[in-house]
């Protein structure tokens, strides 16, 4: 058995559906697909074997493998009435991601997981090394980094988010629609030249290209979809498109504040592609998203304190908050076999996005003792301590176009590979802030910090000096970035003995310059070597070691070009990392069930660095690369089928990350989030196994973001609470792929079929995602109340597939 390869999957006929009764045989052995259409055979590994597919009334099928040891290649064969020679396998896609520390997440596992934002971000912050403390948000931190230093690609072109969103229940809906993605492939560091200059991860998604009619349908009270798979009767042209409306009300009546709120998220996506010949083939990737949100809050109270002393906070709120965001995203992609050894990729996308961000907002608090011992309202308050009002205005308006053309090629040997790439990327952003916020207490108006003006005694001694808001910026800004970037890589598969070995060696370089600032912008220029290694002993256990890493560059995006004035400094350099992980990646038998233990231990040295502070999803910079900082950790990621047919996994990360700003010492960075544990579980109940569960449980400890947005952190820091939540779903399951054949009547139209309940944070824990500061006049203290997230929430979901 030590020395054994497994090839498994399900028999399909032209039609799609389960063939029983397949002898699947090898010159070593023999097995048969059981009603459900499965099979699995064991074989003998690190040599060629022929399998033959046979039915009484199918053609023959063959199929020639050669495996490593221990290797599990899934084949899904479809048989129909002509016979058909498969080529030879002898690597499987496993082993690429492999060797490439590449994490790829099951498309219908993304599909099945609860969460107040289900999606593919829901799975990533299960990850190890990947953390987050925002439900509502779409966005993520990976080892030490913040949102902004994510890549995103859809079909090889790499897509944008809203930039004035400050909320995570202002985003609504992600790019990324789960009902059109085929592969989801995720790396958490050390990835390769290829990708472009960012300083934590990339996450590289595939949509499908159908091969046949097909339709999804979900709903839930949180908003609905609908998807489409389209192909021609020449199968020369194929589409599928994507409708989806999400509304959060369901999660935000859930918190403390109560709100009128009137949200609208919706978007539209579509791929199409078309087949010219068997060398050229042509794709259109496109989509239409509009984010409406309107927020009227009413009244807020928060307990908080100690049992000795509760307290509270009550607030009456007056006017509202009215955002929009448009984006429009259109990438045509073209692809060209020029030999059998070179092929050419040419890309064009255009990117634009139109953003207001609108609010008035009065809030008048009072701050006192709860009187714990009354039976009747144990939340009243009996004793105020302070009362105030806080004013915040803004006008923000942002009109941003971003274009983007590229030629990739990929040139193969018998062992080895280069991978080229030329970019020309244009961004036009015009950019005006207007932000204020007043706060009176007491009767007078609260002079802002950290600046030196005329103390103010009042109501003892008359107020001279000039009448200042709290917080005030103004700024207008049209900026253009002109970008030229490129990389070189080159691949190879080896042998050192018996021992397989993968060289990964490439480059990236960038160029810059901005444009229609104050100061003149100087053109900047970026090189950044990167390099894999990994090698897998002949061992009777099936490891993979792996040795990545380089220098990493992040050229400043416009958000980063701007300081905390809003005033924009063309001249910020490209953050610097030198990036080194040391992984292992260990497949096992656990109660004859396959299994994976991957371990990393990574470390970052940062330089040229940017410091930021993080309010809610909002990021704001310094602007000055005044900083260095380090990030170092170890994450473990145990994942296989606990259950027999379900994948689960669990993850757990230790992490550390500081900044020295100014040479003033080490201090903890916004993202440093020590501890994570995770868990993905699936299962089914055993006597009625058509009824799933599906358990996503994550902690946090806690990010140091609760402190004051103006205090200086070397003397004042804050941490937030650990983050912990559970969701859990229920689905009874009508039809899927193995019962689909047993069905009649109206249930036969369907190949999917499934009505659930999901519990939104099932423990309602209350996780805060910042704090808010009151002062008390009389004891001149300020006090954090927390801004909680949301409580538990339940939830209806259907889905259907035809």
């Amino acid at each position: 058995m030590a020395q054994s390869a497994h090839i498994k999957g399900l028999i399909l006929d032209a039609e799609k559906h389960p063939v029983s009764g397949v002898n699947v045989s090898s010159q070593d052995a023999f097995v048969q697909s059981d009603s459900n259409g499965f099979y699995e055979i064991v074989i003998p590994s690190n040599k060629k074997v022929s399998l033959i597919f046979t039915h009484v009334s199918l053609k023959m099928m063959s199929l020639t493998v050669s495996l490593k040891t221990n290797e599990v290649f899934v084949f899904n064969p479809i048989m129909n009435n002509s016979e058909e020679q498969m080529g030879e396998v002898f690597v499987s896609s496993g082993n690429r991601k492999r060797v490439q520390g590449i994490t790829s997440v099951d498309t219908e596992t993304i599909k099945k997981i609860p969460g107040a934002n289900a999606g593919i971000e829901n799975i990533l912050k299960t990850l190890p090394g990947v953390n987050s403390n925002n439900e509502l948000s779409t966005q993520y931190m990976v080892r030490g980094g913040n949102y902004d230093e994510n890549l995103v690609y859809v079909n090889e072109v790499e897509v944008y988010r809203p930039f004035l969103i400050r909320s995570g229940q202002q985003e609504g809906l992600s790019f990324t629609n789960t009902d059109l993605v085929q592969n989801v492939e995720f790396s958490a560091g050390g990835f390769q030249a290829k990708f472009g200059d960012k300083l934590s991860s990339v996450l590289d998604i595939t949509y499908r290209k159908p091969t046949q009619f097909g339709a999804a349908f979900e709903a839930s009270f949180l908003g609905g979809s609908a998807a489409v798979d389209l192909v021609s009767k020449n199968k020369k042209w194929s589409a599928v498109t994507g409708v989806r409306y999400r509304n959060n009300s369901l999660l935000v009546n859930s918190q403390d504040t109560q709100t009128n709120y009137k949200p609208t998220f919706a978007d539209i996506q579509t791929n199409i592609n078309y087949d010219i010949s068997e060398k050229w083939q042509m794709s259109f990737l496109g989509n239409i998203s509009q984010n409406k949100y309107s927020y009227e809050p009413l009244v807020r109270q928060t307990n908080f304190g100690t049992i000795d002393q509760p307290m509270a906070l009550s607030v009456y709120y007056e006017g509202q908050e009215k955002d929009q965001y448009d984006t429009y995203f259109g990438a045509l992609k073209t692809t060209y076999k020029a030999s059998p050894t070179l092929t050419l990729k040419l890309i064009g996308s255009l990117f634009h996005t139109t953003e207001k961000e609108h609010f008035d907002i009065l809030a008048q608090y009072r701050l006192g003792n709860v009187n714990a011992e009354s039976s009747e309202d144990a939340s009243a308050i009996d004793f105020t301590r302070g009362i105030g009002s806080q004013l915040n205005h803004a006008r923000n308006d942002l009109d941003a176009l971003i274009a983007n053309i590229e030629l990739k090629g990929i040139k193969d040997w018998k062992e080895s590979q280069l991978e080229f790439g030329l970019k020309y990327t244009r961004e036009s952003i015009r950019d005006r802030v207007v932000e204020w916020e007043v706060i009176d207490s007491a009767g007078f108006s609260i002079n802002p910090p950290l600046v030196v003006i005329p103390k103010n005694n009042e109501p003892y001694t008359p107020y001279t000096g000039p009448l200042l808001p709290y917080q005030n910026i103004r700024a207008t800004n049209f900026n253009t970035i002109n970008r030229f970037s490129g990389y070189a890589q080159w691949n190879k598969q080896s042998e050192i003995g018996s021992s397989q070995i993968w060289y990964h060696l490439g480059a990236r370089f960038q160029g810059w310059n901005v444009a229609g600032a104050v100061e003149e912008g100087k053109t900047q220029f970026v090189v950044s070597p990167r390099a894999q290694f990994a090698i897998k002993p002949d061992w009777d256990r099936d490891m993979v070691f792996r040795i990545s890493g380089g220098l990493y560059h992040q050229p400043p995006f416009y958000r980063e070009l701007r300081d905390l004035d809003g005033v924009v400094n063309p001249n910020v350099k490209a953050q610097e990392a030198i990036h080194i992980v040391l992984s292992n990646d260990y497949n096992f038998k656990m109660w004859n069930r396959p299994f994976k233990w991957v371990t990393e231990l990574y470390y970052k040295s940062l330089s040229d660095v940017n410091v930021y502070s993080i309010d809610n999803v909002r990021i704001r910079y310094v602007a000055n690369n005044n900083a260095k900082a380090y990030a170092q950790g170890l994450d473990f990621r145990l994942n296989g089928e606990f259950v027999p047919g379900t994948e689960s996994w669990i993850s757990f990360g230790y992490m550390k990350t500081e900044e020295n700003y100014e040479n003033r010492g080490y201090i903890a960075r916004p993202t440093d989030q020590r501890l994570k544990f995770a868990m993905l579980f699936q299962d089914y109940m055993p006597n009625i196994p058509s009824v799933k569960v599906y358990l996503n449980l994550v902690y946090n400890t806690g990010l140091p973001g609760g402190a004051p947005a103006y205090s200086d952190p070397y003397l004042y820091q804050n941490r937030l609470n650990d983050y912990r939540r559970a969701d859990i779903g229920f689905a009874k399951v009508f039809v899927d792929a193995s019962t689909q054949n047993t069905k009649t009547g109206w249930l036969k139209k369907f190949k999917e079929l499934s009505l659930g309940l999901e519990i939104f944070n099932l423990f309602n824990n209350q996780n805060a995602i910042t704090n808010t500061w009151v002062r008390d006049v009389y004891s001149k203290k300020q006090y954090a109340i927390p801004n909680y997230m949301t409580s538990r929430v339940f939830n209806v979901k259907l889905n259907a597939r035809l």
